[in-house]
């Protein structure tokens, strides 16, 4: 496999990709991602969580963003 990144050369800004342009990327490097044999997480108890500690400010942020993001 190649390291090498080929340039997009166009008018506008380099950045803009169109959607169908990024499915076909994605579609043409499928065969190089490897894809794990899911297993079935086992439930922890809650008892069993301990040592977690979140900093207030984070905490604060969290609690104010909505279920699905902003």
């Amino acid at each position: 496999m190649s390291n090498h990144i080929a340039m997009r050369e166009t008018a506008t800004d380099e950045t803009e990709i169109s959607l169908a342009e990024l499915r076909g990327d994605c579609a043409r490097m499928t065969p190089r991602w490897a894809a794990h044999a899911k297993s079935a997480a086992a439930p922890v108890t809650p008892s069993r969580i301990h040592g977690v500690t979140v900093p207030a400010a984070s905490a604060r942020l969290v609690d104010t963003m909505s279920d699905y993001g902003d």
